[in-house]
């Protein structure tokens, strides 16, 4: 721990960022690999009603990773901010809670979906052609939900004490596990979508057996002791209190993926797998950049927690600069190679057409993008549960689904099409509103302990 301390409170910035995010960016790539290699393989059957039927069932696995998240942001705020106050017990109460919480969660939802499959099945707006392949996706991956769970979980654990390097490790497990089981079980065996749900939940196994190895071997300053088991003493209420607003994002998410898909069926199942190709493409640029910032939120609860506000700015402003670069670079490789990256997926001509125009619109965004996940993850680190809890709502419920419904009606499917830019940009300005909101009452706290 004292190596993760220098890191937090002396490293130079540009240091710290790096061996803080650039693990965080590799295990985003990673993830951008494994999704892309479910779709690329599911693709390779030359069947755009299998494709489809993952991106209707993406949302329900979306649902999976937000609950993760609620025990691995809001855990990896609360252990980060505990570790800088000095607080090892707590640390290790938090990570305890997040363990068995995690687990006991994992196993009363996945026997909800599953004992609910035709309800979620009509929700998420499966066509007649669609249902079947959506079920046999959905069932397999709902078995796997507890393992989906800890294993997103454990994944921000991790970085929370600063052990970025193991999380990346955990990760990439998980994914090569999954990449090299999906040829295997998609077209070897020839069980298509049930195949990618199969290669998906093992990966999420292997990745939460080594994620306990690191625990029961490695000398950490967290526990998955049930000794240290707790739930009073703000525990669970700290947990849930920033961990909440962070799953909350990806079940709007969800939410919002579910409208977007129910608008674009009104035109068809061919715009429905290619908005599905074109978001996986899309996840180079949104994911290398959640990974970036992401990977910096310990650094500001550390620093926050220690009330060491200069550093907090400084690790604030060279993130932001950095995610502008990076932004603009990668939607550049994307516009270039928008053809080529829906051709690898699925070589169907009516899907390519659609699926070029929605990569040029999902890439409008692209370069400031950036600046909202920086603002969403630092307001995060600070443990300040209310903002975080607004935008989130804003971002992904009070303006996006609107403007899937406005612009849908307005101009039709070119509207469904650029809603995402556009609720992008509305929730890029509140997010730095918010985050200067949060800077100016911090440098008047005057040493005081504050909540906003």
């Amino acid at each position: 721990m004292n190596t993760n301390r220098e890191l937090f409170e002396e490293a130079p910035v540009p240091k710290a960022v790096a061996l803080m995010a650039v693990p965080t960016m590799i295990s985003m790539l990673v993830v951008v690999i494994y999704n892309m290699a479910d779709t690329f393989f599911i693709g390779q059957t030359g069947d755009p009603l299998q494709v489809a039927a993952v991106s209707l069932a993406t949302p329900i696995f979306m649902i999976y990773m937000a609950l993760g998240n609620l025990f691995g942001i809001g855990g990896s705020s609360a252990i980060s901010r505990a570790l800088g106050e000095k607080r090892m017990d707590r640390a290790r109460n938090l990570s305890s809670f997040c363990c068995y919480g995690s687990i006991g969660l994992g196993i009363i939802v996945a026997a909800l979906f599953i004992a609910g499959m035709d309800l979620i099945l009509k929700l998420i707006g499966a066509s007649a052609n669609t249902i079947e392949y959506a079920r046999q996706y959905l069932t397999y991956i709902s078995f796997g939900g507890p393992f989906i769970i800890f294993a997103t979980a454990f994944g921000n654990i991790l970085r929370g004490e600063g052990a970025a390097r193991e999380s990346m490790i955990g990760n990439l497990i998980g994914t090569v596990v999954n990449i090299v089981l999906d040829p295997v079980m998609i077209l070897g065996l020839g069980w298509g979508v049930t195949g990618a749900a199969i290669a998906t939940v093992i990966g999420n196994i292997a990745a939460s057996a080594f994620y306990l190895v690191y625990f029961l071997r490695k000398k950490s300053s967290l526990s998955i002791k049930l000794k240290d088991f707790k739930m009073g003493e703000r525990i669970a209420s700290g947990v849930a209190s920033i961990g909440i607003p962070a799953s909350l994002n990806n079940i709007l998410m969800s939410f919002a993926n579910i409208i977007l898909n129910l608008a674009l069926v009104g035109y068809g199942d061919t715009p429905v797998a290619a908005m599905g190709v074109a978001m996986k493409s899309n996840m180079l640029v949104v994911l290398l950049q959640i990974g970036l910032c992401a990977g910096i939120q310990p650094l500001i609860g550390y620093n926050y927690g220690a009330r060491n506000k200069k550093r907090l700015m400084q690790v604030f402003r060279f993130t932001g600069i950095c995610a502008v670069i990076m932004g603009t670079v990668l939607t550049i490789i994307m516009m270039i190679a928008r053809r080529t990256l829906i051709q690898v997926f699925i070589n169907d001509t009516e899907v390519i057409a659609y699926g070029i125009q929605m990569v040029i619109a999902l890439q409008l965004s692209g370069p400031f993008i950036g600046i909202l996940f920086l603002c969403i993850n630092t307001i995060q680190g600070m443990g300040k549960a209310l903002p975080s809890l607004v935008l989130t709502v804003c971002r992904q419920g009070l303006i996006f689904i609107p403007l899937v419904f406005i612009l849908d009606r307005m101009f039709g499917l070119d509207g469904v099409i650029y809603a995402q830019p556009a609720a992008d940009y509305l929730s890029i300005v509140l997010g730095i509103i918010i985050c200067f909101w949060l800077f100016k009452a911090m440098a008047h706290r005057n040493g005081a302990e504050e909540e906003f």
